[in-house]
């Protein structure tokens, strides 16, 4: 499925798609941090009929409930869709000089080539994690690169 992504200055981003009845559909993620499903009518594709607004912390929840084993599920089949490319787990741990620093203090995808695709902490899957989430003992990261990118990751969260 085809998903456009559309800045909104001042905002926050638009997420936009066609639904299997032909449907536009679009999702608006406020800088605020809540959401608003909207669906756009045939006759007129700006004009938008607001569906559902849910605060950061609905959205969160549904997204949990969609998201999390489907993320997982993605990568992996990603991973065997294009030849070289790999999924890992890296484990950060009590020691790791990264407790409690922002993920991108670990300049990892600049170091290794590897992208950190999300965090699992708890029971919560955090997709897309952003430069600025903070890391912390006993989240998993989900990394998609090459072999040796992804070692690369590891050595990285376990020494510096």
């Amino acid at each position: 499925m085809d998903v456009k992504e559309v800045l909104l200055p001042g905002v926050g981003l638009r997420y936009e798609f066609t639904d299997h009845k032909g449907d536009r559909i679009g999702i608006i993620a406020r800088r605020s941090g809540d959401f608003d499903v909207v669906v756009y009518a045939r006759e007129d594709p700006d004009e938008a009929r607001p569906l559902l607004h849910l605060s950061d912390q609905e959205a969160e929840a549904v997204a949990q409930i969609l998201g999390a084993p489907r993320i997982a599920e993605r990568f992996t089949e990603l991973a065997r869709e294009i030849p070289g490319l790999e999924t890992g787990q890296v484990h950060i741990l009590a020691g790791s000089p990264f407790v409690d620093h922002p993920l991108g203090d670990t300049r990892a995808r600049t170091r290794t080539g590897a992208s950190i695709v999300a965090i699992v902490r708890n029971e919560e899957v955090l997709a897309s994690p952003g430069p600025a989430e903070m890391l912390h003992a006993q989240d998993v990261l989900i990394v998609i690169g090459t072999e040796n990118g992804i070692a690369g990751v590891e050595k990285i969260i376990d020494k510096g």
